[in-house]
């Protein structure tokens, strides 16, 4: 599967964004579609993960300002973010979570200033 993400950018402190990922088929094909990112110097993080029977869960770092949707039509899998903070800063990168192993997309940076 390839997996496009877009919808980075810049953004200060407190604004908004809303990265979208295109998958290369269908996505109900996967237990799960997710998001990571990676803050420049650091390990890759977990963010949120939508399951495929419609369950959400997000990181606690993020809990209550992102929330992550699918569509399964479009093949899309959707992280609106909110309140964002320069902490959130770091490329962002939409999963496919397949049985026993994950695909990544190319990633989309996001960069937030204070």
């Amino acid at each position: 599967v390839q997996l496009q993400a877009s919808g980075g950018g810049w953004v200060q402190a407190g604004g908004s964004l809303r990265l979208s990922c295109v998958a290369s088929k269908s996505i109900s094909d996967f237990p799960a579609m997710g998001w990571y990112r990676q803050a420049p110097g650091g390990q890759r993080e977990w963010v949120a993960t939508r399951a495929r029977a419609g369950a959400s869960n997000v990181a606690d770092s993020v809990k209550g300002r992102f929330t992550i949707s699918t569509d399964n039509a479009q093949n899309t899998v959707s992280l609106q973010m909110t309140a964002l903070q320069p902490e959130d800063t770091a490329t962002y990168y939409c999963t496919a979570m397949a049985r026993t192993t994950n695909y990544y997309g190319q990633g989309t940076l996001v960069t937030v200033s204070s």
